[in-house]
């Protein structure tokens, strides 16, 4: 039996630091697109990079918003407060609020704000004391990928959870870790190895995609991914990593709306003749 899918429209810091277009994301998300929830991200940047990261340039320097790495990272994260202001303008569009956390800092402020999910990026999924800190202090579900991971890491990050009794409020992705990634990259098939080797374990398997269009989506829908993850933004040509390789508002809008009219095909026939064939068959069908 298939759920209707769950679309997260992922913003990240495609906001480019802007609270006014952080908050036109997410009344687009919600008004236009109808997406279930919209994700951004908290990252602690002296936390997570050395200091040669922090002082060295942004290797794609037209994409930079500072002279090093480290400033371009400071200039995209919003503190706690903006993060605060984020949800309450979620909860009055009626669209869930979530965030990425990438380090023990972003983890402990993110949960002070209790958000119905947390989502552990594939990059950070091996940060166990980050995971096993949320695991006790964090009652919320917790959403992790599985980019450039190992079947033994996925292994160990499953065996945690069951440890920490919190494996039924996880939620596992497939994921490629590619901005974009081509679609012999995307390998829809993980979906079903996840599903036998982990579908009884945890919540749910889902899919963060970041390659071009929505048909790849759709696919993984039926394949078993009741989550589906996209970045999304309000202009793809905007200065920054990720904006290529998401959404606009209009592919966020056309995703949530091909998977519920999937979700309503996938059924079987009540009657061996349906109503809406009756009418047809009394027409059509060939009278011996």
């Amino acid at each position: 039996m298939y759920k209707r899918a769950y679309v997260i429209a992922e913003a990240g810091c495609n906001h480019m630091g802007k609270m006014e277009i952080a908050h036109e994301l997410i009344n687009m998300a919600a008004v236009f697109c109808k997406a279930d929830a919209i994700k951004f991200q908290k990252r602690c940047p002296r936390e997570l990079l050395t200091k040669e990261q922090y002082d060295a340039p942004h290797p794609n320097p037209q994409n930079a918003y500072g002279s090093t790495y480290g400033e371009h990272r400071e200039y995209l994260e919003f503190d706690l407060g903006q993060h605060a202001q984020l949800k309450r303008w979620c909860e009055e569009m009626g669209i869930t609020y979530s965030t990425s956390v990438w380090d023990m800092t972003s983890a402990k402020e993110i949960a002070q704000l209790d958000p119905r999910f947390i989502k552990i990026p594939s990059a950070c999924n091996n940060n166990y004391q980050m995971l096993e800190w949320l695991c006790d202090n964090y009652g919320g579900e917790i959403q992790l990928s599985f980019g450039m991971t190992t079947h033994g890491e996925e292994e160990e990050i499953v065996r945690l959870f069951e440890r920490k009794q919190r494996n039924k409020d996880l939620i596992l992705y497939n994921c490629t870790s590619g901005y974009p990634v081509a679609f012999e990259d995307v390998c829809l098939l993980e979906i079903l190895r996840m599903k036998q080797q982990y579908g009884g374990r945890v919540k749910a398997i889902g899919f963060s995609g970041h390659h071009l269009g929505i048909a790849v989506d759709i696919a993984a829908y039926t394949l078993g991914a009741e989550y589906i993850e996209r970045h999304y933004t309000l202009d793809r040509t905007w200065k920054g990593t990720d904006h290529a390789a998401s959404l606009e508002p209009d592919g966020i809008r056309k995703l949530k709306r091909n998977l519920d009219a999937v979700y309503s095909s996938l059924q079987y026939k009540k009657e061996e003749i349906l109503p809406v064939e009756q009418v047809q068959r009394q027409k059509l069908k060939y009278k011996k």
